[in-house]
C-alpha cells in the first residue's frame, strides 16, 4: 500500500481552497480546521506558489519561507508560543526576499501568549509589501480578539472519506482519521503502534477507575491518544463530551491528575 498520495505536495482534497488561494491578496491569512486536515501542507504550497507560480513545484525548503510553532506537548497542557519565539519574525521580515514574497507560517497561533500576540499585532498592522503571514489554528474564535479581527479566514473542512479510500478502506482507520489525511498517514506509517494504541483505548472502557487512570495517563502523553479515545468511544455521546471537557481542562493547565481522575469516572459504562 502506498502511504503517500499522488499529489507531489501530499495534499488530499481541498480543491476549492487550492483554487481560491492564488486569487487572494490579503497579507494575513488564518488557515482553520481540525488537526491533521492538511493546513500546513497547503500553507507550504501557498508559499512556494507565491514565489514560483501556481501550481508550484515540490522542491523542499525555500529561503523565503519561515515556520514557527510550539514544542511538543503532552499531559501538562499545550505549550505556549512566547514572545522570544515571535521576535525573530521582525528581523526576518526586515530584509527583502530572495525571490518574490516572504511567507511566515505561524503554527498553533491559538497558543500565542498575550505578549507574543501583541508583538505580532504590530507586524500585522504594518506588514511589508513583500510579506505574507499564515496563521494556523482550530478556528477564529480560538485566537485572541486583537488577532482574529485582522485575518482573513480560510476554512479547511474534514476531507470526505471517499478521498481517503486510496489509502485505506479500514473502517477503524477511517474513523480515527475523521477526515484528517495527516492523522491517517501517521497511523498507516506505524500500524502496529496504531493497533496497540487502539487496543489500549478500548481497554479503558473495560477496566475499573484506578486502572483507567493509569491507561489514560499512558494514552494522553501524546495527542494521538486523544484521537484513539475519540475513536474507541465514538458511539457514546456522553463519553465524547467527557473527553472534550478533559482536553479543554488540560489546555487550561488544570492538574492532570485531577483531570484524569474525573475522566476515568465519566467513562464508566
Amino acid at each position: 500500500m502506498a502511504l503517500h498520495p499522488a499529489d507531489p505536495w501530499g495534499i488530499i482534497g481541498h480543491e476549492a481552497v487550492l483554487e481560491l488561494l492564488p486569487r487572494l491578496g490579503a497579507s494575513t491569512l488564518l488557515f482553520s480546521g481540525p488537526e491533521g486536515v492538511g493546513r500546513r501542507r497547503v500553507a507550504r504550497w501557498y508559499a512556494w506558489g507565491l514565489n514560483r507560480g501556481f501550481p508550484p513545484p515540490a522542491l523542499g525548503e525555500h529561503p523565503d519561507l519561515l515556520e514557527i510553532g510550539p514544542k511538543e506537548r503532552g499531559l501538562k497542557g499545550q505549550g505556549e508560543i512566547r514572545l522570544e519565539e515571535v521576535e525573530p519574525l521582525f528581523a526576518w521580515f526586515a530584509t527583502h526576499p530572495r525571490e518574490r514574497v516572504k511567507v511566515a507560517i505561524l503554527d498553533s497561533a491559538h497558543l500565542l501568549t498575550e505578549a507574543a500576540a501583541n508583538a505580532l499585532l504590530k507586524l500585522l498592522e504594518e506588514p511589508p509589501s513583500y510579506g505574507r503571514i499564515v496563521l494556523i489554528a482550530p478556528g477564529r474564535a480560538t485566537l485572541l480578539p486583537t488577532l482574529a479581527s485582522r485575518v482573513l479566514e480560510v476554512a479547511f473542512p474534514p476531507v470526505p472519506a471517499e478521498k481517503l479510500y486510496p489509502l485505506t478502506q479500514d473502517p477503524e482507520l477511517l474513523a480515527y482519521a475523521a477526515g484528517a489525511p495527516g492523522r491517517l498517514l501517521r497511523a498507516l506509517a506505524d500500524l502496529p503502534a496504531f493497533r496497540a494504541r487502539m487496543e489500549k483505548a478500548k481497554e479503558v472502557g473495560r477496566r475499573p477507575p484506578l486502572v483507567k487512570v493509569a491507561l489514560l495517563k499512558e494514552l494522553l502523553e501524546e495527542e494521538e491518544g486523544f484521537f484513539a479515545l475519540y475513536t474507541a468511544f465514538r458511539h457514546s455521546p456522553r463519553a465524547l463530551l467527557a473527553l472534550e471537557a478533559a482536553r479543554e481542562a488540560l489546555e487550561r493547565y488544570v492538574s492532570p491528575d485531577l483531570v484524569l481522575a474525573r475522566l476515568a469516572l465519566d467513562l464508566e459504562t
